[in-house]
């Protein structure tokens, strides 16, 4: 594996108490392992409110990718995967559960004070697909400094083995963003080359896998014949967080605080003043 060319002199910060949400010792796992999976962490109703919001919302991408571009556009692919950004600027539902307390707690423990929505996606993973999705870090897809940001990979339906859970490897998040290459399906950061051994975390509906911006992942094929996988992925950022491009040698600085979907979620460590 090589580093990304962007990434020069990179720190992992471990976290410091005090907590509000994770004991030490899941801050511990997160910050030597990666990742921390959290059970149970949305109640059953919850779930549905924001399924029966976000499902049409995947329907219209699906019915685009069939309408305009041939059943596939970049990673995405009509009946297999589908990702569909920006859902809390069409979702009051998404939204609100974006800003609730379990996050403003969780990105406290694991980001600071003052922190941003930075992305938030659909994912469906369709019966039958039979690709697993690539080896990749976050970071490696767009590359923003601060490179360690956060993302929650929320179970919207029982995720295991069968229908494409995620599966990571430990320990390589403390190195920063590795150079990635492009395949037909998706951005391949080269995990196998490594040897290390890797972590299937499997999650009920309700539950999130919560895992650094660095942490490599993969998810393997839906081999199911009737069981859509879907998950909501948000990923929050430090405020004052940029996107960054080399271009010619010089980087461009984007700063990641679009109004009306890289909203504040906490202030001074407590929820932003309407």
């Amino acid at each position: 594996m090589i580093k990304h060319e962007l990434n020069r002199d990179f720190h992992w910060e471990d976290r410091q108490g005090p907590f509000r949400l994770l004991s030490e010792d899941q801050v511990r796992q997160y910050d030597e392992l990666g990742f921390v999976v959290i059970e149970d962490a949305f109640d059953a109703e919850t779930i549905q409110a924001l399924i029966e919001e976000l499902d049409p919302i995947e329907r219209q991408l699906e019915d685009l990718l069939e309408r305009q571009f041939g059943g596939k556009m970049f990673i995405a692919r009509a009946g297999e995967i589908t990702f569909t950004p920006h859902a809390v600027t069409r979702s009051p539902r998404a939204q609100a559960f974006t800003r609730c307390a379990f996050f403003r707690d969780l990105t406290h423990d694991l980001l600071g004070d003052d922190v941003r929505l930075y992305w938030d996606q659909i994912v469906y993973k369709k019966p039958g697909t039979v690709d697993e999705f690539p080896w990749h870090q976050d970071n490696g897809y767009t590359y923003v400094e601060p490179q360690q940001y956060l993302t929650c990979w929320v179970a919207l339906t029982d995720a295991d083995e069968n229908n494409g859970c995620p599966v990571v490897v430990p320990g390589l998040h403390r190195e920063g963003t590795w150079a990635h290459e492009t395949t037909d399906l998706g951005f391949d950061c080269g995990v196998d080359a490594t040897g290390r051994e890797s972590i299937v975390a499997p999650i009920r509906a309700g539950g999130v896998v919560v895992f650094s911006s660095l942490t490599p992942h993969k998810t393997g094929p839906n081999l199911t014949a009737d069981r859509t996988r879907k998950t909501y992925i948000v990923q929050f950022a430090p405020d004052g967080a940029h996107v960054l491009k080399d271009q010619g040698g010089r980087s461009d600085r984007t700063r990641c605080d679009a109004p009306d979907r890289q909203y504040p979620i906490l202030v001074g460590g407590a929820p932003p003043r309407d």
